[in-house]
């Protein structure tokens, strides 16, 4: 898929370079900075962190009131060979091993060179962590958690996820912070990157909270604002489908991809868009909120009933061992909406479908719910559910005679009961993701680039602003978002960045 231009992208959101500063109250900084950090976020943070320990005068804007962007909320999942945690558990690892396995598990479809960049500096990001006082959970590195498994013990994070990380990057910053190191302007957007006549990165213009402009000089420009998965316009013009969830952190907005653009840069990676194995929403408005989630991971929970599409087809063996194998069959299937459907004997044998609801609760909302139904019939249950009934019924009844001779037409291994008693049931799940697969593109050395390959001089990126796609290709892959954007953080900080001070 060809990358999305400047010209393109501009005319597609609405947005005219230049122009938006137009009638807005300015006032001129007149101080000069190394490095202006946009973002203090899970890369923005350690790329301050780092820069200033070389020496830099860094300028850290931050549109939240908070730092650590994502990382009060996230799983803060990590991974890396030859970790000090795996030498304590007498793990062997190699990078070349963790290569290949990105690369197994993506398809090849990230980008080489950034999984290769990632590999060989990621052991170095968590043994800082670790030297600076992280800890893990006690049974890790572990091979697998919610995603494909790697072939070695490497994954891990912290008891208390993204936080657990947070607490070691935010004292260092604020550390600095407060040794004047490091400015942080706090509730404050950067609106529009300055260039010279040449096209070179030379500052930032930022707003504030009572609306009040500022330009900002600086040697090197930082993007590390995050993806657009709050922004349902971008999220669907860079992806080609939906936002269908409203659960990414707020500010999500892609306003870097729109500066990395605009300043001459280009978006790519849309297309590795992948939906999870799906979620229960709150209604049928997208975005919407998530409500819930029904327990279809084998790993979690053998399943009892059976998945269909909106054509009342199965689609998937429903125990398939691989997680990326069923989040790939439901992508290509309409809308990404599936239904999961039982009857009574199921629901009243099998474990909870909903745990956290308990199947007291959960019956409450059949026909009370738009993602819950209930008939006395197949065909009754198709036409509530608006999908074929013809389909849905073949399918029961293919189901059913694969069950009676222990032979499924798709593989499926755990069968324990025919579909024939009613009531019958649904829960519909909607296939979503609280990341962006797009972001802008950038070369070995994080440096933002043009379609034709040449840099954007003096203006670099990392974090989800490069988008999900550059290092987990179109999988969700252990650890590499979090890894990534601490790894280019700490990279660009500490050496990557032409400092003239180090």
């Amino acid at each position: 898929m060809r990358g999305i231009s400047k010209r393109v992208f501009l005319r597609s959101t609405g947005l005219i370079a230049g122009t938006a500063i137009l009638g807005i109250r300015r006032a001129r900084a007149t101080e000069g900075w190394d490095v202006i950090v946009v973002g203090g976020g899970t890369a923005g943070l350690p790329t301050a962190i780092f820069a200033a320990e070389r020496g830099a005068k860094v300028l850290l804007i931050e549109k939240s009131g908070l730092l650590g962007g994502t990382l009060d909320r996230s799983a803060g999942q990590i991974a890396a060979a030859g970790t000090k945690f795996q030498s304590a558990k007498n793990i062997q690892d190699t990078p070349e091993a963790h290569f290949e396995d990105i690369m197994r598990i993506t398809r090849g479809t990230c980008d080489p060179a950034l999984a290769r960049l990632l590999v060989d500096n990621a052991t170095a990001t968590i043994d800082w962590l670790a030297d600076n006082g992280y800890t893990t959970l006690p049974e890790h590195p572990v091979i697998e958690g919610e995603h494909e498994a790697f072939t070695t013990a490497r994954y891990l994070w912290g008891p208390e996820g993204g936080r657990s990380i947070l607490k070691v990057l935010k004292p260092q910053a604020e550390a600095a912070i407060a040794a004047g190191k490091v400015t942080a302007l706090m509730r404050t957007g950067a609106v529009e990157l300055m260039q010279d006549v040449k096209g070179a990165v030379i500052g930032v213009i930022t707003e504030d909270s009572d609306g009040l402009r500022a330009e900002h000089t600086g040697k090197s420009v930082v993007l590390t604002s995050g993806g657009c998965a709050s922004n349902p316009k971008m999220f669907e013009d860079l992806h080609g489908v939906p936002l269908y969830a409203r659960a990414a952190y707020p500010f999500s907005q892609g306003k870097g991809i729109e500066l990395g653009v605009a300043a001459g840069g280009y978006v790519r990676g849309g297309e590795k868009y992948l939906c999870n194995s799906g979620s229960v929403l709150a209604d049928i408005n997208y975005p919407s909120p998530i409500f819930g989630s029904a327990v279809t991971d084998p790993r979690r929970r053998q399943p009892w009933e059976i998945i269909v599409n909106r054509r009342g087809e199965r689609f998937v063996r429903e125990d398939h061992p691989s997680v990326d194998e069923r989040e790939h069959a439901l992508l290509k299937q309409p809308g990404m909406r599936s239904w999961v459907v039982f009857d009574q004997e199921m629901l009243d044998k099998a474990p909870p479908l909903m745990p956290a609801l308990g199947n007291e609760r959960m019956l409450g909302l059949f026909d009370a719910h738009p993602m819950f139904a209930k008939a006395d019939t197949i065909e009754g249950l198709a036409k509530k559910l608006g999908i074929t009934p013809n389909g849905l019924i073949q399918s029961v009844a293919n189901y059913n005679d694969g069950q009676a001779k222990g032979v499924d037409i798709f593989g499926r291994k755990h069968m324990p009961l025919p579909m024939a008693r009613a009531p019958y049931y649904a829960v519909a799940q909607q296939g979503i993701t609280i990341i962006s697969f797009a972001g802008l593109a950038v070369d070995n050395t994080l440096r933002v680039v043009k379609e034709d390959g040449e840099p954007v001089v003096n203006l670099y990126a990392a974090g989800e602003v490069l988008g999900a796609g550059a290092t987990s290709g179109n999988a969700y892959t252990n650890g590499m978002l979090v890894t990534p954007a601490l790894t280019f953080g700490r990279l660009l900080g500490s050496k990557l960045l032409p400092l003239r001070t180090a």
